[in-house]
């Protein structure tokens, strides 16, 4: 893929797989989780700050995250890169993704259910360093 094709695939709507290390012997961390991503831009996503996954994410200080089509024909992108830094939920952000994974009505609903949770949570901000790419239609069509 070009870059502007790899970040606009990026910033459509996947579930993304966050990976990440795991500094005790087993192997890395790999969850779905809701993100955003705007070309040119950071990589955030939102966990608990109490969570195995944040320990292993500040622990490692680098995550690798892909997102996929898995319908034909095949994609997808999988950045790499460092931890930029954790602040308080954007909750109009999150409001924002609740819309976008679940729709206008239900991701609504979801949200003003989940916001006290939602408020305790920690948006991490990644940097994409390394991409990794693969377009199936490209390869047999281009």
């Amino acid at each position: 893929m070009t870059t502007d094709e790899r970040e606009s695939f990026l910033a459509g709507t996947h579930i993304g797989v966050l990976s990440v290390a795991d500094d005790g012997g087993a192997g890395p961390m790999a969850v779905p989780i809701w993100y955003g991503y705007e070309p040119g831009g950071e990589l955030t996503f939102a966990t608990s700050p109490d969570s195995r996954k944040m320990a292993q994410i500040r622990a490692a200080g680098r995550v690798t995250f892909t997102v996929q089509q898995e319908e034909m024909p095949y994609k997808y992108v999988t950045i790499e890169g460092p931890v930029l830094g954790y602040e308080p939920v954007d909750l109009q952000e999150y409001r924002r993704w609740s819309i976008r994974y679940l729709g206008p009505e239900v991701g609504e609903r979801f949200f003003t259910s989940a916001e006290g949770y939602i408020r305790s949570m920690q948006t991490v901000r990644v940097r994409p360093e390394r991409w990794l790419t693969y377009d199936w239609g490209k390869e047999f069509t281009g």
